[in-house]
């Protein structure tokens, strides 16, 4: 694995921001391979603690969010920065615009957006002069509505990161469930429904890169174990109309 996603906004406490950024900063300080990870975070999108999510897409927070979390991640320039999730009070262009100054004054190495749907990736992508790397979007078998978002990217070759790609597959393998069929393909390969899910949005294109949270090493292991399972022709149009 040599992707981890994180965001200032991953805490709990609103005395804590950055929280996941610290531990994650201080886990690969500790590997031998923590050098050969590339680390993406976010700025944007606020949590203050009560439970509530806000929004700040302002250049002048975007670039202080992105200073805190290049001294917190302890790095010289973040290697992957993403805004976070567009604010309605913001102009598009110009939360897009601090992005693009942050990537000329190397304070990060590559660019992207998050929650983003076709205009705005055209647009980020005219803004950031053909820069734009990443767009991270929910995805999964319960919510398959970034489907045109997912396809624009593979049209652009833009990397297409699905948040929560797991959301709604623990419901598989009940009685009546629409994602019934992943736990029947999941049994027939002899492996879980998890893993087909990930094999499942692996094959739609090679710009696809889940992000599946875990909070067991096992977990992590059976989610990595998808790129060695292929699926046939037949089983991806029958989870395509799952």
């Amino acid at each position: 694995m040599t992707l981890i996603d994180t965001a200032d906004a991953y805490h709990r406490d609103a005395d804590e921001v950055g929280h996941n950024e610290t531990l994650i900063a201080k886990a690969l300080a500790s590997h031998d391979r923590g050098a050969d990870v590339l680390v993406a975070t976010k700025g944007g999108h606020l949590r203050p603690g009560d439970g509530s999510w806000t929004l700040d897409g302002s250049p002048r927070h975007l670039k202080a969010a992105c200073e805190a979390s290049l001294r917190r991640l302890g790095v010289e320039a973040i290697g992957l920065y993403q805004f976070h999730r567009p604010d309605p009070r913001v102009p598009y262009a110009e939360s897009v615009g601090a992005i693009r100054d942050l990537l000329d004054e190397g304070k990060i190495r590559m660019a992207g957006i998050s929650n983003a749907n076709p205009e705005q990736i055209r647009q980020a992508g005219d803004i950031l002069g053909g820069r734009l790397v990443s767009v991270q979007n929910q995805f999964s078998p319960a919510f398959r509505s970034s489907e045109p978002e997912l396809r624009l990217c593979d049209e652009l070759g833009i990397a297409f990161l699905p948040w929560s790609p797991l959301g709604g597959i623990s419901r598989a393998g009940e009685l009546g469930s629409s994602h019934a069929p992943f736990a029947r393909i999941a049994e027939a390969h002899g492996v879980g429904p998890q893993r087909v899910c990930l094999a499942w949005m692996l094959a739609k294109s090679p710009v696809v890169v889940p992000i599946p949270g875990a909070s067991r090493p096992e977990t992590i292991r059976d989610s990595a174990a998808a790129v060695d399972l292929t699926l046939t022709p037949e089983e991806l149009a029958e989870l395509d109309g799952a």
